[in-house]
C-alpha cells in the first residue's frame, strides 16, 4: 500500500517562468530527460579541482590559496597565487583531520608559510624556493590545525596517542619555531577552534565547544591575557574572560580582532547568527546592528579555519572601522559593509552567490572564495576604495566556462509546508535548461531530489556542474533543506530545540517525500511525480536509504553516496566530534538497550528488503566518519 503524506502548499519565492512563450529559432522539441548536452561526465570531472582556502601573509600581503586536486588522489596543494606556482612538490599534502573534518591547515607570516602535512600530522615551515622543514616533533600521533603564526605559533592540537574517540585529547598549544617544541596552552574542554592572537600579541581569543553540544549549538568564546617569559621562551594565558555563547541557548563563533582591544564575532541569541563586538578593556559585548536580521552571518563550524567577516578599514579609535561580512539566506550570500560604532549596515552589489574565507590584504582590499550561478569556485580580490561600487578581480579558479551560460540552470528558492505542523520546508529548484530544446506541452520533467550531508549542512546556489549535467539534459534538480538544515535560523537547525531532536531518519525522510509530493501539483506543477529519483551523500545518503525503506513507492530510483546504513556500527566507530550529536538526533546513546532498538529500527541495513526501486550505492574504503556497514 502506498504510504503518503498530506499535500500542503505555501509561498513560492522567485520567478515562475519555466515555460517561455517565445520559441527560439532552431529549438528542437524533445521529451524531458532526452536532451543532448555538451556538458559531459568528463567535463564534470575536469572541473573537480576546488579552492578550499585562501591565506594572506600579513607582513608582505602575499596571497596563497589551497587547491584540492581530485586527479591527484584528493591532495591539497598550496599555491603562490600571483605566480600560479605550487609551494611544494608532489608527496606533500596540506590537509588535516583535526576534529575529523579538518580545515585551518596553513598560515603565512613574513614570507614563511606554516602548514600541517596530512601524512604525519606535523607542522612544517616553507620558505621561498626551499623544501618544507619540520618544526614539530614526529614521534607522537599529533594533528595540528588553525595555525596562528609568529615567532610563537598557536594551533589546535589533537592527540591520538589513545585511538579510542573518547580518549582523543584536543587542546590549544603553542609551537616555538626556534626550539621546534610544542607546549600545551589551553585545555580541559572537549574541543577548541578559532584561536587568534590580538594584533599587539597581548591577548588570545578562542572558541570552545563542548559535549553534548555541537559548535553551532552553544560554542563559547573566551579571551585571555598572554604573558611571555623570555628566559624560557614560553607563553601562558591567564585572566580568562567569558565573551559569549551559552549551553543549549546560544552559539557564538568566528571571533576575529579589529585591534588590541576590540574583537568581532557572531552569535545567535536573536535566533540567527548576527555580528557582535566585544571590548577587552570594558569586558562588554554588544550587538553591532540596532535590530537583528533574519540572516545567518556565519554557518556551522564543521571544519576549522572558516571566516565570514574581515576588517576592511581598522579606523582610528574604532570610530571609522568598517567590516565586510557575508550573510546567508535562501542558499545564497549577500555582501554587507558594517560600521560597528554606528551600527550602519550597507548592502553591496555582488555577482557572487556563495562567499566564504575572507582574508584582509591591505587597507580597503580583501580576498575571498566566491561562486556565481554561472561560474565555478573562484579566488576573488575585492577593492573597497569606492564603497558604492566594489571592484572584483578573479585571481584563480574557474574564472571562465567553456560552456555558454545559456546551458546553466538558475536556482530558485521555494518554501513548502510540512503539513499540520505548519512549519516551512525550504528547497532550491533548478529547472531543465538547454537553449537547443523545449519539451512537449503538458509534459513535466523527471527530477533529481538531492539531500545534503551533515545533516546540518544546506543547499547553496553556486554553480555545480553535476547539477548542470542533469538540467541540461532535461531533468529538474531539487535540493532539499530538510528540518535540521542550516541557513534558516537556530529554530530550524538545533536538534536540542526543534525539529530534528530524536527524529533523524523521520523528519528528514518526511521532508524529502513532501518535496516530491508538493512540487508536482498546483501552484507549482514543476516535476513529474512518477519520475523522481532520490540522491544524497554522507548523512544525505542515510536519508536516501531510510526514505526508500519508509516510503518505497514515492521515488523511482535512488543513489546513496558514501553514507550511513548501520547506525549501531556508526555509533561504535565514529570519531570524537559526533557521538553525542548522534545521541541527540536519535534520542539517546546506543549503550541504552531501549534506545538501541531505535538505532536498529532506523538502520536501513535492517530494512533493505522494503526497498522496491533500483538503488546505486557508492562507498569510500577509508572513511572514519562513515565506515562501511
Amino acid at each position: 500500500m502506498r504510504r503518503s503524506l498530506p499535500i500542503q502548499h505555501l509561498s513560492y519565492l522567485g520567478q515562475h517562468n519555466e515555460t517561455s512563450t517565445t520559441k527560439p529559432a532552431m529549438m528542437a522539441t524533445a521529451s524531458y530527460g532526452t536532451w543532448k548536452s555538451p556538458i559531459t561526465a568528463d567535463s564534470v570531472i575536469e572541473t573537480a579541482a576546488s579552492i578550499d582556502d585562501v591565506i594572506v601573509d600579513p607582513v608582505t600581503s602575499a596571497i596563497y590559496h589551497l587547491e584540492r586536486r581530485s586527479n591527484e588522489g584528493g591532495r591539497n596543494v598550496l599555491i603562490q597565487t600571483e605566480h600560479h606556482s605550487d609551494l611544494f612538490e608532489e608527496g606533500w599534502n596540506c590537509r588535516t583531520r583535526v576534529q575529523e573534518y579538518g580545515g585551518g591547515t596553513a598560515k603565512a607570516y613574513d614570507s614563511v608559510v606554516y602548514l600541517s602535512n596530512f601524512k604525519d600530522g606535523r607542522v612544517y615551515a616553507v620558505k621561498e624556493r626551499s623544501s618544507p622543514e619540520a618544526i614539530t616533533p614526529g614521534k607522537a600521533p599529533l594533528l595540528h590545525a588553525e595555525i596562528e603564526p609568529n615567532y610563537i605559533i598557536a594551533a589546535v592540537l589533537e592527540d591520538h596517542t589513545q585511538l579510542e574517540p573518547a580518549n582523543v585529547v584536543t587542546i590549544i598549544c603553542f609551537i616555538n619555531t626556534l626550539t621546534k617544541t610544542v607546549h600545551p596552552l589551553i585545555s580541559a574542554v572537549d574541543f577548541y577552534a578559532t584561536s587568534a592572537f590580538s594584533p599587539d600579541g597581548s591577548h588570545l581569543v578562542w572558541q570552545q565547544p563542548k559535549h553534548p553540544d555541537m559548535p553551532w549549538e552553544s560554542g563559547e568564546i573566551y579571551v585571555g591575557v598572554v604573558t611571555y617569559d623570555a628566559s624560557s621562551q614560553t607563553i601562558v594565558v591567564t585572566n580568562t574572560q567569558y565573551v559569549a555563547g551559552k549551553h543549549s541557548e546560544a552559539g557564538a563563533a568566528y571571533p576575529f580582532w579589529v585591534n588590541g582591544d576590540v574583537l568581532i564575532f557572531t552569535v545567535d541569541v536573536s535566533g540567527f547568527q548576527n555580528p557582535w563586538t566585544y571590548s577587552v578593556s570594558t569586558k562588554k559585548a554588544a550587538p553591532i546592528l540596532a535590530e537583528p536580521r533574519d540572516e545567518e552571518f556565519s554557518l556551522p563550524g564543521w571544519s576549522l579555519g572558516g571566516s565570514f567577516g574581515v576588517v576592511v578599514h581598522p579606523g582610528d579609535n574604532n570610530t571609522n572601522t568598517t567590516i565586510l561580512f557575508s550573510a546567508f539566506k535562501d542558499g545564497r550570500s549577500q555582501l554587507y559593509l558594517l560600521t560597528p560604532c554606528s551600527g550602519v549596515i550597507e548592502e553591496l552589489v555582488s555577482p557572487y552567490v556563495v562567499i566564504s574565507s575572507f582574508r584582509r590584504v591591505t587597507d580597503g582590499n580583501v580576498v575571498f572564495i566566491g561562486t556565481k550561478v554561472d561560474e565555478g569556485v573562484t579566488l576573488v580580490h575585492c577593492n573597497l576604495d569606492d564603497y558604492a561600487s566594489p571592484h572584483f578581480t578573479a585571481l584563480a579558479g574557474k574564472t571562465h566556462s567553456k560552456f555558454s551560460p545559456a546551458f546553466f540552470s538558475r536556482p530558485r528558492s521555494i518554501t513548502l509546508n510540512t503539513g499540520p505542523e505548519d512549519e516551512p520546508l525550504y528547497v532550491l529548484y533548478y529547472p531543465p535548461t538547454n537553449p537547443e530544446y523545449e519539451a512537449p506541452e503538458d509534459e513535466r520533467p523527471p527530477a533529481i531530489v538531492h539531500v545534503h550531508g551533515g545533516p546540518t549542512r544546506h543547499e547553496l546556489q553556486g554553480l555545480k556542474m553535476t547539477v548542470q549535467y542533469f538540467t541540461s539534459r532535461g531533468w529538474a534538480w531539487v535540493g532539499v533543506d530538510h528540518g535540521g538544515s542550516s541557513d534558516h535560523g537556530r529554530k530550524y537547525i538545533c536538534p536540542n530545540k526543534e525539529r530534528l531532536k530524536g527524529n533523524w531518519g523521520i523528519v528528514d525522510a518526511r521532508d524529502c517525500v513532501l518535496a516530491a509530493q508538493q512540487l508536482p501539483v498546483a501552484p507549482h506543477n514543476l516535476i513529474d511525480p512518477t519520475r523522481a529519483a532520490l540522491r544524497g551523500p554522507s548523512a544525505g545518503r542515510y536519508t536516501v536509504l531510510e526514505t526508500l525503506c519508509l516510503y518505497p513507492d514515492v521515488f523511482a530510483a535512488g543513489t546513496s553516496l558514501y553514507g550511513i546504513s548501520d547506525l549501531v556500527k556508526l555509533a561504535e566507530f565514529t570519531h570524537k566530534l559526533e557521538p553525542q550529536y548522534m545521541a541527540k538526533l536519535l534520542g539517546g546513546f546506543v549503550t541504552d538497550e531501549e534506545v538501541k532498538k531505535i538505532y536498529v529500527e532506523r538502520s536501513p541495513v535492517n530494512n533493505a528488503h522494503k526497498i522496491k526501486c533500483p538503488l546505486l550505492i557508492e562507498q569510500g574504503s577509508v572513511d572514519p566518519a562513515v565506515p562501511p556497514a
